[in-house]
């Protein structure tokens, strides 16, 4: 049986994406999204499952930065959930009393309003997963907390105090699979790119997005990250409309490449329908 590593512990929302891309997998429980990584790399799973954007807090950058610098696993499909945060008790007690919340960093900014309306004196303490801040939760010798989906509290035994906790209720959150090769061509498509410069200059990114669009390619996304070289200088990263092996597309690769310093093809995969 073909194994998914993905980030838990068992209960993340990791696991709830990994269940939906493929439930006849093998699912390989994570301590970390590097560890995600490794686990592909190292031929313990065959492919790998990692937030990489979320509608409301942007970006997941270990994600991108990990893509960017240190693996050459490829994109093969994209996936996006819901996300519906719960509020998570072991003991019964009000919402004023909670001194501690625990989850991951992107659901207690997601839920930022929600905690400072209903536990002003709480101490936010960051987790590595949701399901990882439940265990926490429920080690802590304080009143506390943790936000996570509704599925935990019946996994680890604990209760909701607070449902639809989220800011904002239109939240997703979109999953990538990685593995050794991208995806064949369906006709409707995504394709990953990132590249850099070896020098600045005045418009040289515009020169570089003058050929897609001269091409008619429609880019869905654009960002910037630290090169981790020196202050000031920033990889760029893409997603286009299209597959690599679309002439179109691959003609504007060839017309971009002598205008950049590193350029590199992160993966070609079948566009997510919400």
């Amino acid at each position: 049986m073909n194994k998914l590593a993905f980030l838990g512990p068992i209960g993340s929302f990791s696991q709830e994406a990994a269940i939906s891309y493929n439930k006849n997998l093998e699912l390989l429980s994570c301590n970390s999204i590097p560890q995600v990584i490794e686990k592909v790399k190292n031929g313990l799973a065959n492919e790998a499952i990692l937030p990489i954007e979320n509608s409301i807090e942007g970006s997941v950058t270990s994600t991108i930065d990990l893509l960017i610098q240190e693996t050459k696993l490829k994109i093969k499909t994209e996936i996006v959930i819901p996300i519906e945060h719960c509020l998570l008790i072991k003991d019964e007690t009000k919402l004023e009393n909670i001194q501690h919340v625990y989850s991951h960093p992107q659901a207690l900014s997601q839920c930022r309003k929600f905690l400072t309306d209903n536990t002003p004196n709480a101490e936010l303490i960051a987790s590595l997963s949701t399901s990882n801040a439940v265990e926490e939760m429920k080690k802590s010798k304080y009143i506390s907390a943790a936000i996570a989906n509704q599925k935990c509290a019946s996994i680890y035994n604990v209760k909701v105090i607070s449902k639809k906790i989220s800011d904002n209720k239109n939240n997703y959150t979109r999953f990538i699979i990685l593995s050794d090769r991208d995806n064949k061509n369906t006709g409707k498509d995504k394709t990953s790119i990132c590249f850099d410069f070896s020098n600045d200059s005045p418009g040289i990114l515009y020169m570089v997005l003058e050929k897609f669009a001269k091409q008619n390619i429609n880019l869905t996304k654009i960002e910037s990250r630290p090169s981790k070289t020196n202050l000031g200088n920033y990889i760029f990263l893409i997603d286009l409309e299209g597959h690599r092996s679309d002439e179109i597309v691959n003609k504007c690769f060839n017309q971009v490449k002598p205008l950049v310093s590193m350029f590199k093809i992160l993966g070609s995969y079948p566009k997510f329908n919400i």
